[in-house]
């Protein structure tokens, strides 16, 4: 199999890579397959513990698409048997497990939503529990030798538990090696992960060495931000886009990041090259227009190119001529000060934010019906009991008072 250049190929995967331990390590080995014509098997691990995605998980799942791209073996591998231990990354308690019958019902919807960016004709769908599941007692207490009490209270997450005294299971210091032993089972050169993985990542590499095999490259990528450019895209922060939602709903809702955000949600979540969003940067095109072939470009993935514009135009026809959107749900808020509406409402992060955008006039609203929307400059100020159109900037809510 004949493989681009070795240069080419680093030039197209660092982009949205955190860091990779190590890069001479991945140049050592994608010279290796140029030269014997074998692709480079790169793992990503998946615990399916929801049945949905949104585009914070595509970040992960684009890098595997990248080395795709390139001609390189991607195994997509579900965590079966992880998922049944649970996983307390970046939580201060453990992760519940799950039973085997939800984690098989999320994985099949798993696997059909990430073959909306990976090719299925070359993406290896594996599940753990084919390796993990025949080790015996013996195998599990020797696969613990491997690793001191010591170096696993080097997590994060076990260190800051440890420290204040709040409990720590022997049996989530498995759940690292248990993914470690994965690379081992599957011969792994490559494997990708969230920056709150990374622990996880490099026992991989050091079990690799104990079992006579060379230590796999990990690469890390960032935990993507939600709409709001703070916290990290979560459902439970209400700042995400499901990669399954509407395209028209899809489209309003990334039409309300920040101008600064769009340039990060191009690098991560789209197959352009650093090169070509330097030159939309420079451009002196207007922010809005780009932002829109950001939402087009995005929708397009997931839904056909036909409706992925079609919801651009709706959108340039609802809120560029300043229409009220047509598919506003109703939104319950119980707090009739208009800083505390904003709040509840996302469409401000704070309350001295709410409060800005209102002193600055950025705020408008009007009873639902009515189509002149009115800014208002108090904060504080009660709303009156009914239905209500808030407006702020590009973003459009219907609530009751």
């Amino acid at each position: 199999m004949t493989f681009p250049p070795v240069d080419e190929q680093l030039d197209y995967l660092r982009k949205g890579f955190t860091e990779i331990i190590r890069e001479e390590d991945l140049r050592e080995r994608l010279t290796e397959s140029a030269r014997s014509g074998r692709p480079i098997r790169v793992k990503a691990g998946f615990d399916p513990t929801a049945p949905d995605l949104h585009l914070g998980h595509t970040v992960l799942i684009r890098k595997m698409k990248h080395f795709q791209d390139l001609g390189h073996t991607v195994i997509f591998l579900i965590g079966e048997m992880t998922g049944l231990i649970g996983d307390p990354t970046g939580r201060n308690v453990t992760r519940p497990p799950m039973t085997r019958e939800e984690i098989r019902k999320n994985a099949e919807t798993y696997k059909e939503q990430v073959f909306k960016i990976l090719d299925p004709e070359k993406t290896e769908i594996r599940f753990n529990a084919e390796w993990l599941e025949p080790l015996t007692f013996i195998d599990i207490v020797r696969l613990a030798s491997k690793y001191t009490v010591a170096r696993m209270l080097e997590r994060d997450d076990f260190s800051k538990r440890y420290r204040e005294n709040t409990p720590i299971s022997v049996h989530e210091f498995l759940y690292p090696l248990a993914q470690a032993y994965d690379s081992v089972a599957l011969e792994c050169d490559v494997e990708l992960g969230g920056t709150d993985r990374k622990f996880n990542l490099l026992v991989g590499r050091e079990l690799q060495r104990d079992f006579g095999q060379k230590p796999q490259i990990v690469a890390t990528v960032p935990l993507l931000e939600g709409l709001d450019g703070v916290e990290k895209m979560a459902k439970s922060k209400g700042n995400y886009v499901g990669i399954c939602e509407p395209p028209g709903e899809m489209v309003k809702k990334l039409m309300t990041i920040s101008d600064d955000l769009m340039w990060r949600y191009w690098e991560l979540l789209t197959d352009k090259r650093m090169s070509e969003i330097e030159a939309m940067k420079n451009s002196g095109r207007n922010p809005r227009d780009v932002k829109l072939d950001l939402a087009e470009t995005i929708v397009a993935e997931f839904h056909p190119a036909a409706e992925a514009k079609a919801a651009r135009e709706q959108w340039l026809h609802d809120v560029s001529q300043g229409q009220v959107p047509a598919d506003l749900a109703v939104e319950a808020v119980s707090d009739p000060r208009l800083n505390r509406i904003l709040l509840a409402t996302g469409l401000a992060a704070s309350t001295s934010e709410a409060d800005r955008l209102i002193k600055s006039g950025a705020v408008s609203l009007a009873p639902a019906g009515v189509n002149e929307l009115a800014p208002r400059r108090n904060p504080s100020e009660k709303i009156a009991p009914g239905e209500w159109i808030v407006r702020t900037g590009k973003r459009w809510k219907r609530i009751s008072v």
